[in-house]
């Protein structure tokens, strides 16, 4: 499996009160959620991000409370994996629960830059820019990772088992 597109840069401690803002949790339609993805860091985001686009993150991605809402924001927008130092560890659960790809390297995290073409190999764990020809080296996903991720989702997964 890999993941290719544009990558929307963010810093350290984006909390999923800023992934999806507390307003807009009386919906859980991914759709509406997608809408205000990122809104109050990053007005253009949902204007502009397109399918298969990246985030690609500092440290403690996902940070705050622990709501499904915030990974199902950002892969219902579009994203194909986000890229971070390191995920607050509810955040990283609920996004292979529902199926977003992430992966932690912090090396990727700080060289790559806004707007760079990014492409994931899930398999390898290898994240190349295609902007700027440099390689990093995140940790692979195991095969039951993949197999959920595949499956749009954890629940998915076990109904088709």
């Amino acid at each position: 499996m890999r993941a290719t597109g544009k990558v929307y840069k963010y810093g350290d401690n984006v909390d999923t009160d800023v992934i999806i803002p507390a307003r807009y949790l009386n919906s859980s339609d991914p759709k509406e959620l997608a809408a205000h993805c990122m809104e109050d860091i990053d007005k253009e985001f949902v204007s502009k991000v397109a399918a298969g686009d990246l985030i690609v993150a500092g440290k403690n991605f996902g940070c705050g409370s622990s709501r499904e809402h915030a990974p199902i924001s950002i892969k219902a927008a579009g994203v194909s994996c986000v890229i971070a130092e390191t995920f607050a560890r509810i955040f990283y659960r609920n996004s292979i629960n529902i199926g977003l790809p992430i992966i932690e390297c912090p090396e990727a995290s700080r060289d790559i830059s806004a707007g760079d073409e990014v492409e994931v190999d899930f398999d390898s764990g290898k994240i190349t820019n295609k902007t700027n020809g440099h390689t990093y080296q995140g940790q692979a996903f195991p095969e039951f990772m993949q197999k959920i991720i595949r499956a749009e989702g954890l629940i998915n997964y076990i109904n088709a088992k």
